[in-house]
């Protein structure tokens, strides 16, 4: 096993780094990001850095790297207040990759990936038809990280559209019935197999499976 120091990593080549600090930190969740200014015109951009934060108020963050160019997908949120959550799957793994490009803002890159926006009655942003798994979320905080300037928005989940054929009797949301990928490091897209579903963890006992 090799060991790279902190140094050692520091002299690696710019995009070498970038590949090997976002594939190290394991599997990550990814989706699209929809948003509209206040014109109405629409953004969809690829994230994989949404986290949970709470589910009482349900809060869910979303880290945005330094607005240090124009950055669409931030502009429309603090703008407008509003954005949604689109899970991604297999039929449309590659478009949703391509919402990375960095399109004009008068480009749609619903209409430039070939994917369709849906909007639900009296929410601003728009959804991604396709997706099986949508939320919509309302923009509570957002705070500046001043280790390296990316920014933390804070949103609250407003609605969640889901078939109710995924959801288990106590709650839990089947992603891999819905086919759902993750991702791994920048651009490497993954479907999952689960291995188990564990009864929860308490001292003196073996986890079960459920």
């Amino acid at each position: 096993m090799s060991i790279f120091s902190r140094q050692m990593i520091e002299d690696m080549e710019k995009r070498y780094r970038a590949n090997f600090i976002n594939s190290i930190t394991g599997f990550k969740s990814v989706c699209l990001v929809g948003t509209a200014d206040k014109e109405g015109r629409e953004n969809l951009a690829i994230f994989s850095s949404a986290i949970h934060l709470g589910s009482s108020p349900p809060l869910i963050g979303l880290i945005v790297r330094p607005d240090s160019v124009e950055r669409h997908t931030l502009s429309n949120i603090e703008d407008t207040g509003f954005y949604t959550l689109n899970h991604i799957n297999p039929t449309f793994y590659k478009e949703a990759h391509q919402t990375s490009a960095r399109y004009a803002r008068e480009v749609s890159e619903f209409e430039a990936c070939g994917l369709d926006p849906e909007y639900q009655a009296n929410f601003h942003a728009p959804f991604v038809k396709n997706s099986l798994l949508k939320m919509a979320l309302e923009l509570r905080e957002k705070k500046e990280l001043s280790i390296n300037g990316t920014i933390l928005l804070i949103g609250e989940v407003v609605s969640v559209s889901i078939n109710k054929t995924a959801i288990s009797e106590d709650g839990y949301a089947d992603l891999e019935t819905l086919g759902s990928v993750t991702c791994s490091g920048l651009d490497t897209y993954h479907s999952t197999r689960k291995l188990a579903r564990l009864s929860y963890a308490k001292p003196g006992t073996k986890p079960a499976i459920l």
